[in-house]
């Protein structure tokens, strides 16, 4: 029973950076693009608005709580995986053939704000932490 504790909550401390990451990513583009119409910018919205959401339940539920505790969590990490793939789908749509491939990241690169090598890590991290939703909420 320690061990899947122990795992439990390296999982949820990975859910929280994850989030952490792509908040700071996403709020940088955003700060970047803040002349922009917010209705041009609903995608980046999106994902911001359930980075934040992630990262306020993942604290909460680092929180020990009582027996049937699991109860609440589980349903709460599935709605949470199912926003995550639809940020990630949202990102990746709007990005398009615009930076390359989505997916290849032989174009990476450490230059220039809100870059394309910053779109990319944004999707790869929202991926990330949709996947680690999904395992916390089949945990249980």
């Amino acid at each position: 029973m320690q061990l899947i504790d122990i795992f439990t909550l390296l999982v949820r401390l990975a859910e929280l950076a994850f989030a952490a990451v792509v908040a700071g990513l996403n709020g940088e583009y955003l700060r970047a693009t803040r002349a922009t119409d917010s209705w041009l910018l609903g995608r980046q919205i999106y994902t911001e608005v359930i980075a934040v959401f992630a990262m306020v339940t993942a604290l909460f539920f680092l929180i020990p709580l009582q027996a049937y505790a699991h109860i609440l969590r589980w349903p709460a990490d599935l709605v949470l995986s199912a926003a995550w793939f639809v940020a990630f789908g949202l990102l990746v749509d709007w990005v398009g053939d615009s930076c390359g491939n989505v997916f290849d990241w032989n174009t990476i690169s450490f230059r220039g704000a809100a870059s394309c090598s910053q779109v990319k890590a944004t999707i790869a991290f929202s991926f990330l932490s949709a996947l680690f939703w999904l395992t916390s909420a089949i945990m249980g």
